[in-house]
């Protein structure tokens, strides 16, 4: 994750969202403290809560909220806090977006990555562009 990613200064969306999105973000950093069967468990009911995808527009937004509200915790806040965050902060809006859990690479370096993906679009808030790829291993 490039330091862009982590430390987002921008703050964007509604107040509605970037409140959603500090509660997502708490939730999603309690929920990686259980085993992970736990977290799997509580995506899926998101995903059921959830009726309808967010447009392009408030997905990217509501990642960057996400990423922006991690700048004030004192704990580790990388790409597997952001995605699970903004996923558990669409499910509190009534909204959906997919945890995708695999690997993105450029031509040299592979990384193990989670991100937020809309289901037809793919990721959201990711840098794509400059050979980055994403593929998925498991998608909920």
């Amino acid at each position: 994750m490039t330091t862009n990613e982590a430390w987002s200064t921008v703050r964007t969306g509604t107040f509605g969202e970037r409140v959603a999105a500090t509660a997502g973000l708490l939730l999603a950093l309690l929920l990686l403290l259980l085993p992970f069967q736990h977290t799997v468990r509580v995506v899926r009911w998101a995903r059921v809560a959830g009726l309808r995808p967010l447009p392009q527009a408030r997905s990217e937004a509501l990642v960057s909220a996400v990423r922006h509200a991690g700048r004030w915790w004192p704990v580790r806040v990388a790409c597997m806090e952001t995605s699970l965050g903004a996923v558990l902060a669409a499910a509190l809006l009534g909204q959906r977006l997919d945890w995708c859990l695999g690997v993105r690479f450029s031509p040299e370096p592979v990384e193990y990555h989670a991100w937020a993906a809309l289901p037809d679009v793919g990721p959201v808030g990711e840098y794509t562009a400059g050979g980055w790829h994403h593929y998925t291993a498991l998608t909920i």
